[in-house]
């Protein structure tokens, strides 16, 4: 009779998860077709065994069960089970004891499990031996049973599932879901596994699945019900198996993907916290730092899982063929803990959803012999199950479109004052994502590949936010000016690429009867999957994880418990290997006051909570007795070490950043600083739109970062650092690295006009590139004893940047600063003149043109090192230089470059006039860097065993020109115009900020930006920021607001602040190596602006006016000053190169303070003097220099408080050289305040004024010897 063979698998599936069924009444059920069971308790020991979760089950029944077997047609229809109204309620688990004690109630239970079974086995012989049918043959038996398995329809309605914690309450409560086979088109149909496909598909449908998220108070109730995070959405899922044969009882190829049309999730203020929470959970699991289960408890889990096995194998062997299929499905729960008692070790969810693959179907096949032991102790020969092959799992989930929507919660009350407080939602931001693809492929545990992706994304602003009615219904504002984010490409212009090879896909290898191939190749992976592949197909956002291991000793999988061991030798024995490529792919995002106060007032409700982290650092404890790594175990390190890698690439970035149109940061800011908000009541502008809205815009070609950890630190670090004399391939290895490179970076300025859209961009900073690299340390209390092993290095380069701006773009680069840093509150005044000035249209030119300020730097590096003794910082500036353009200003006039400041240049010989008769040689591309220095500091300034702080620098000769046209730059200012101006009043009669008309006794809050007063029969609100203010008996804090008075001595008396800065400059120079050279700074002052001519190289200010000097008739009077070349070097140091490579030593450290006086310091080839054009140059001041040193002493002062002050005697002795100043009437108009205005000399004309160069010059010279002074 098939009802022998049936039911015992359906009694073991029943029995073995629900409590108190007899047998015998339900196996009467069953023969009648159907059986209904009502108010059933689940086995929950029994689900947290085979599910191996985290999470403890506090409840778990089922309302009804309903079975239906259709006896005479079991061949062509399936057997339908229902269940109505399942609920089950999780938790986490407890601490490591509370686990310990879970443990062993479950040691119990399945000691209980193992009993059960062992009578099952009985009744399942006398069964057997009572209801024996000859005349079916064992095959048919088996391939009936196989049929009848394949068939089953599974229907939940009603499925309620709880997750508590703290006070959150997590529940998803699904309406309907539905399992049934399917044929190849995807229809319900009775299907069977035939030759050749060898395959068998399955759809799961869920209806109006429901997610809520709550907040329960302490006695565990849900006072206000918060909107469902998803309502009512409803996916499809498609199972697809792939089988080698028709023996086989696991499939090869394992493909389950899930579609969902619409996806929209809803997050209040008040969910955010928890869901971050729940997430924060989820990546602790995954790395398996919470609920790590000890040892000896996993050995006790493996020995009850054995004799399971054993009792089982002996109940099967004399059931025979019948108990053969009868304890089929019983034999999985065994199989299941067999295979799981190795990857539960903390590893995260891959190896708990891996090791839940065997459950699927039974592994048992037909192989080599063997020998198993019955109930009686009697050995007798069996099928042994072959080691199994690992199967290729494929898991996706696709959305078509969904949107995450973030609320703001209020609370309201009903008229009546007894009625209950309601919460009332509003909402402020949406992200809309189109085309969501989430791949996983896995196969054991040796290949772990994860691929994420979306088509195209963005972000809009929704209602009003914090009492600003900037995007209500009243202010018709547009679609495109609420979008502030906007990434990628959309469904209808991109296709249907994000479901490609999926299950979905009428175009993938499954749908099309042909056997899909999978890359399990780590190298074949990477050159398949490339970043432009990735863009290809999503467009918006690609991410590809790819996890692999390999046993170094031989073939075949390696537990990762092996490698996270604290034992060293485990170092070498796999090679494992951790990738993450994520790719974003063009996007603009705009930064104005709307989106920049959503997203903080997003920011901040999700740091407002109190939960504790799970997982807390381990403290580093630095074991001196651990045993030194072998030699085979350190070639083993030298040979490979596993680390995780991280690569970002951002291609295409545009932001915008826009004037502030309203400033509210003072009340978020202080909440996501970890602050707490002083502002009890907010008050609001109303809000206008501002039109045209200037920005500034930044593009950014492409961003790459990279980066690169040890997998296993905890381990290797130690390993690494007992060695006497690593390699360093081991120390690179102990590293965190980081590698960052930006390319065509540029900004400029744009507008946005009242249509939503943004005028041509002026660019402010021209394309450049920059990178930057770091490494830390990892562990570093390991290294103490190495102190000079680097912790904390960085490396900043940048080959050339260019800053050019008109003074009306850099008034408006001021504006918009402000707007965003000052709560200017009252109003904003945009003058539309320096708008036209700025962005005026093509083809209209200006009838005053303005000039543009350039200016560039040159070859960049910067190094910045730390050790657990000294901090250090080196660098190289190239060069810097800067000039002015001026417009031509009559048409097809040509634009005048005008250099203002150029360094390296040389300036040996420009404190004499000769130079200007000499031939002078170009700047050479190997002259020597601008700017050089060295700066090494140690850790703790107050240590006397350190050695001090060292400073060694070099900065080459600069030329500088004090052209006209820089007064006329600095001096501009917009035409007055029209303003635009837009109030900001508060609703009702409360202001946002004080106004600017207030006297300054007027009181004001210290210590942040003053804000909104209220009426005027209320107290004022202000932000309150504590004042620490000494009396003499007490220091205490005061509150605020106070009258800003200097009535404090401290904040009052100079002479307080000028010795507390004398002590600060004491502190940083008392043991102080100083190498200072600076080469002669010479700066121009021409009368007139001197253009750089064609014919010299653009920028050289000294071979400008030379050629001025030799070629020009009418040269403009020049005032030059050549400042001192100066050289400081402390006492006893000796020369050294100013840049050095980091940490270094000096020769003679110093140990004491005050040891690095006297500082010699001598000042050298400064002079005066004035070009009057027509090859005519007269000295004002000769070349003067001196010889200066400076010594300085230092006593303690005994005084009655903690602070201790110090009595300095200084000492300074100068050898100056002979001063010869001469003027002459000539030379006397080259002094005036500003040189760009012209004096003519009273009482002369034009003819008399040339007359005049005949006046006798006056001079006067000062000497050390023999002083005189003469004048004729």
């Amino acid at each position: 009779m098939l009802e022998s063979y049936v039911t015992p698998i359906l009694m073991s599936y029943v029995n073995r998860y629900i409590k108190n069924l007899k047998p015998s009444d339900l196996q009467l059920s069953l023969w009648g077709g159907d059986v209904v069971l009502s108010k059933l308790e689940l086995k929950l020991d029994v689900l947290e065994q085979e599910l191996k979760l985290p999470f403890t089950f506090l409840s778990g029944h089922i309302h009804e069960l309903r079975i239906h077997v259709p006896w005479t047609k079991l061949g062509s229809e399936p057997v339908v089970i229902t269940i109505n109204t399942m609920e089950c309620i999780l938790k986490l688990k407890d601490d490591a004891q509370d686990d310990h004690e879970s443990c062993g109630s479950s040691s119990t239970n399945r000691s209980t499990t193992t009993e059960s079974i062992k009578s099952l086995a009985k009744t399942r012989r006398i069964q057997q031996v009572t209801s024996t049918d000859p005349d079916l043959p064992p095959g048919y038996v088996q391939s009936l049973i196989r049929r009848v398995v394949n068939n089953v329809n599974i229907v939940v309605n009603n499925l309620i599932l709880k997750y508590v914690e703290d006070d959150i309450v997590l529940s998803v409560n699904i309406t309907s879901a539905e399992c049934y086979t399917v044929d190849e088109f995807w229809d319900r149909a009775f299907m069977d596994i035939l030759a050749p496909e060898l395959v068998l598909r399955k759809v799961i449908n869920f209806s109006d699945c429901t997610v809520c998220l709550d907040k329960r108070n302490a006695s565990g109730k849900i006072e206000f019900y918060q909107d469902p995070l998803l309502y009512k959405c409803s996916f499809c899922t498609r199972l697809h198996f792939t089988y080698d044969n028709l023996n086989s009882k696991i499939p090869s190829v394992i493909k389950i993907q899930a579609l969902v049309e619409s996806l929209k999730l809803s997050i209040t203020d008040q969910q955010l916290p928890m869901l971050i929470r729940i997430i924060q959970l989820g990546i602790a699991l995954y790395y398996g730092e919470i609920c790590s289960y000890k040892d000896a408890e996993m050995e006790e889990t493996s020995s009850i899982a054995k004799e399971t096995s054993i009792i089982q194998m002996g109940a099967e062997s004399e059931t025979g063929i019948q108990g053969q299929h009868a304890t089929q499905y019983q034999h999985v729960d065994a199989q299941l803990q067999l295979q799981q008692q190795d990857g539960d070790d903390g590893q995260g969810w891959v190896s708990w959803a891996w090791s839940l693959v065997p459950a699927l179907v039974s592994y048992s096949e037909d192989g080599e012999e063997s020998y198993e032991i019955d109930e009686n102790g009697i050995k007798i020969n069996c099928p042994k199950s072959a080691a199994p092959k690992d199967p290729v799992v494929s898991v996706g989930f696709y959305c078509t479109k969904a949107s995450v929507t973030f609320k703001l919660t209020e609370m309201q009350t009903e008229s009546s004052y007894y009625s209950p407080q309601k919460v009332k939602s509003k909402e402020v931001l949406c992200w809309e994502q189109e085309g969501t693809t989430v791949e996983v492929l896995m196969m054991g545990e040796l290949f772990f590949d994860c691929q994420m992706g979306f088509v195209g994304s963005k972000a809009l602003c929704l209602k009003g936010i914090m009492g600003v009615k900037d995007f209500e219904e009243t202010t018709n504002r547009s679609e495109t000016e609420a979008c502030f984010f906007s990434c990628g490409e959309s469904l209808n212009s991109k296709g249907l690429t994000y479901l490609t090879n999926s299950l979905f896909d009428y175009r993938s290898p499954e749908n099309n009867g042909v056997r899909a191939e999978f890359i399990l190749d780590a190298g074949q992976h990477k050159e398949t999957y490339t970043e432009i592949a990735g863009v290809q197909r999503f467009g918006a956002f690609y991410m590809d994880y790819l996890y692999t291991m390999e046993c170094s000793s031989g073939k075949g999988s390696v537990q990762q418990q092996d490698v996270s061991t604290n034992k060293n030798e485990d170092l070498g024995s796999v090679q494992e290997m951790s990738t993450k490529r994520l790719v974003v792919g063009p996007m603009e995002v705009r930064l104005d006051s709307s989106s920049v106060h959503r997203i903080l007032k997003m920011v901040a409700c999700g740091l407002d909570h109190e939960y504790e982290p799970y997982s807390k650092s381990n403290s580093e404890t630095v074991d001196e007795s651990r045993i030194l790594p072998s030699q085979e175990e350190v070639a083993a390190l030298e040979e490979y070490i596993p680390t995780r890698l991280t690569c970002i690439t951002v291609l295409k970035t545009t932001i915008i950043i826009t004037l502030a149109e309203f400033n509210l940061l003072d009340n978020l800011l202080p909440i996501i600083l970890g602050q707490k908000n002083s502002m009890s009541i907010l008050n609001a502008p109303h809000f206008h739109p501002l039109r045209p809205l200037p920005a500034l815009r930044i593009q950014v070609d492409k961003v790459s970062l990279e980066h690169s950890v040890p997998m296993y630190a905890g381990q290797l670090v130690p390993a690494v650092s007992s060695l006497n004399q690593p390699s360093d391939n081991l120390l690179h290895h102990c590293y965190a690295h980081c590698y960052v490179k930006i390319f065509g970076f540029q900004a400029g300025l744009t507008s946005l006009d009242s249509g939503g859209s943004f005028c041509p961009h002026v660019p402010v900073i021209p394309p450049f590139s920059t990178a930057f690299y770091g490494k830390l340390l990892r562990l570093p209390s390991f290294w103490v004893k190495r102190p000079f092993v680097p912790t904390t290095e960085c490396i900043f380069e940048l080959p050339s940047l260019t800053l050019q701006a008109t003074r009306a773009q850099t008034l408006l680069l001021q504006t918009i600063l402000q707007s965003w840093t000052h709560n200017t509150g009252v109003s904003l005044s945009i003058d539309e003149s320096l708008l036209k000035d700025i962005f005026r249209p093509s083809g209209v030119k200006s009838q005053n043109p303005l000039p543009t300020l350039e200016g560039s730097i040159q070859n960049v590096e910067l190094k910045y090192c730390s050790t657990s003794l000294v901090k250090c910082v080196s660098g190289t500036m190239g060069s810097i230089k800067a000039c002015a353009k001026a417009p031509g200003r009559s048409d097809g006039a040509k634009e005048k470059l005008i250099p203002l400041i150029q360094g390296p240049s040389d300036t040996r010989e420009l404190h004499k006039s000769k130079w200007l008769n000499e031939s002078r040689k170009p700047v050479s591309l190997f002259a020597p860097d601008l700017i050089t220095f060295t700066i090494q500091i140690p850790q703790q300034m107050d240590s006397y065993h350190n050695s001090g702080a060292v400073l060694l620098a070099s900065l080459q000769g600069i030329a500088v020109n004090v052209d006209p046209i820089f007064y006329t730059w600095l001096l501009q200012q917009p035409q007055r115009g029209n303003v635009k101006q837009r109030q900001q009043q508060s609703a009702g009669a409360i202001q946002l900020a004080i106004p600017t008309t207030r006297k300054k006794e007027d009181e004001i809050s210290v210590g942040s930006t003053p804000l909104a007063m209220q009426q005027s029969n209320q107290a004022s609100e202000y932000a309150s920021s504590p004042v620490k203010t000494k009396t003499a008996t007490e220091s205490r804090l005061l509150s605020v607001p106070i009258k800003v008075m200097q009535s404090s001595e401290e904040w009052s008396n100079p002479e307080e602040r000028m010795k507390e800065f004398i002590g600060l400059v004491w502190d940083a120079v008392k043991r102080l190596t100083l190498q200072l050279e600076v080469q002669s700074c010479c700066v121009f002052f021409p009368n007139e602006s001197l253009p750089s001519p064609s014919t010299i190289v653009a920028g050289d200010i000294p071979g400008t006016v030379r050629n001025w000097y030799h070629t020009e008739s009418s040269m403009p009077g020049t005032l030059v000053v050549c400042l001192p070349q100066i050289k400081v070097i402390s006492a006893g140091h000796k020369y050294m190169e100013p840049l050095q490579e980091i940490p270094f030593f000096i020769s003679r450290p110093i140990l004491e303070e005050g040891d690095a006086f006297p500082w010699t310091i001598c000042l050298s080839q400064f002079s005066v003097y004035t070009l009057l054009g027509q090859l005519k140059a007269c000295n004002l001041m000769e070349p003067l220099g001196c010889t200066s040193t400076l010594a300085i002493t230092s006593h303690k002062l005994q005084t009655s408080g903690p602070e201790t002050r110090h009595s300095f005697v200084v000492c300074l002795h100068v050898d100056l050289e002979s001063l010869e100043v001469k003027c002459s009437n000539s030379q006397a108009p080259r002094f005036r305040p500003c040189p760009g205005v012209k004096a003519p000399i009273h009482g002369a004309g034009e003819g008399e004024e040339k007359k005049k160069e005949r006046l006798v010059p006056v001079s006067c010279t000062w000497g050390r010897s023999g002083d005189r002074s003469e004048a004729a």
